[in-house]
């Protein structure tokens, strides 16, 4: 390659982002590689106790949670006026301790963020989250394929997630006309979907999977949803005895709410105005500095204080969270200005703003993709052999 070969990553039309050259290219994934070997070298303590104070939220919010239902529950065989004020605050808590839990510790310690500290509770190859997919599952759909091959068409499962069409580039069906309510029902049931991603159903109808294979890989994902199931809508509403369906129903609403909230959050990371998606092509020969660059052009930020990042999981950094995976994402929020300001030296359109905002261009693509739409004139497919 000459110093004026251009990447094979080209913006599409209405990018703010320009091509880089071979040499442009190599000291932009150098100064992302110093960045991270900088912040690796500076782990210790601080990072060990946020993540052990994240154990104890999720324990404690929890545990309040539950009681506030419980008592909520109880409370109709002598002040029925404190049901619906108790069990409200109660589900409230409920979701918010199942929302850190997914996010803030079950996503970034699978990622193996805080496997340094060789605690066993924290170790990302064993931990089990609190959700009805299993962790063995997601790591391999979202550790290794989603993050390995980040908005690559036929490679991440994650673009649309076999459900939605939301980029001109992905061949439409009349199928996607229902897509703006098949969004909705997705985004209620978000774990769920999450659990079957990697049954490949598609396939199997298809003829490319055998029912036996089908068979095999459901067995252990029938155990987790069997498990979560008895957990939060059989053994905890029990304990209410004869008052047992506001602690069903307050469970079953705190999963809804820690579903929509982590769909808004994801959604909004990839699928904003500006996220690209990229052909197959683009892996061959790929170098560590066009990998992170893919990573930050397919990738959306979102603006907010303290509080909102972590309750996102620190997701609210997808930009961070795809170049440094395996990073205490407590630490993208010190990254970001870095990576902003090496992306603005080398002419990278860095994507952040507000929730409503990003999630606003979210909805846009749903519904205007949900109908047939040509993929831009000067195509990514184009340029890449132009590039080669």
């Amino acid at each position: 390659m000459t110093s004026s070969t251009r990447t094979r990553t080209p913006p599409p039309a209405r990018s703010r982002s320009r091509a880089l050259t071979a040499g442009e290219l190599a000291a932009f994934g150098a100064e992302l590689d110093a960045l991270r070997a900088r912040t690796v070298a500076d782990l210790g303590k601080r990072d060990a106790d946020y993540i052990r104070n994240v154990v104890k939220a999720v324990r404690y919010i929890e545990a309040a949670g539950r009681a506030l239902l419980f008592i909520g529950a109880v409370s109709l065989a002598f002040r029925p006026g404190l049901m619906l004020p108790l069990c409200g605050i109660g589900t409230l808590l409920l979701g918010i301790a199942k929302i850190l839990e997914n996010m803030e510790l079950g996503h970034n310690v699978m990622h193996g963020q805080y496997d340094w500290m060789n605690d066993p509770a924290l170790n990302g190859r064993t931990y089990e989250w609190d959700i009805v997919g299993t962790s063995d599952n997601w790591r391999k759909t979202h550790n290794f394929k989603h993050h390995t091959y980040t908005n690559v068409r036929g490679m991440d499962d994650d673009i649309g997630y076999g459900l939605l069409r939301l980029f001109p580039e992905q061949r439409w069906r009349p199928f996607f006309l229902a897509q703006p309510v098949i969004a909705v029902i997705f985004a209620l049931l978000f774990e769920w979907g999450v659990a079957i991603q990697d049954l490949e159903l598609g396939k199997y109808f298809a003829g490319r999977k055998s029912k036996k294979q089908l068979r095999e890989e459901w067995q252990p994902v029938a155990r987790k949803m069997r498990r979560q199931l008895v957990k939060d809508y059989v053994i905890f509403p029990l304990l209410a005895g004869p008052f047992f369906l506001p602690v069903l129903v307050g469970n079953l609403i705190a999963n809804v709410i820690r579903n929509l909230w982590t769909y808004m959050i994801i959604f909004c990371g990839h699928f904003t105005a500006n996220a690209e998606t990229f052909p197959k092509s683009v892996t061959e020969n790929e170098s560590r500095g066009h990998w992170y660059l893919r990573q930050m052009r397919g990738s959306s930020n979102l603006k907010g204080g303290r509080l909102f990042h972590i309750m996102s999981g620190n997701l609210s950094h997808q930009i961070e969270h795809h170049l440094f995976p395996d990073i205490p994402a407590r630490r993208y929020a010190d990254m970001a200005p870095v990576v902003q300001d090496i992306c603005r030296r080398y002419g990278q359109h860095y994507n952040t703003g507000r929730l409503s905002v990003q999630f606003g261009q979210v909805v846009w693509r749903i519904l205007r993709h949900a109908f047939p739409s040509r993929p831009p004139k000067r195509t990514q497919a184009a340029l890449v052999e132009q590039a080669a």
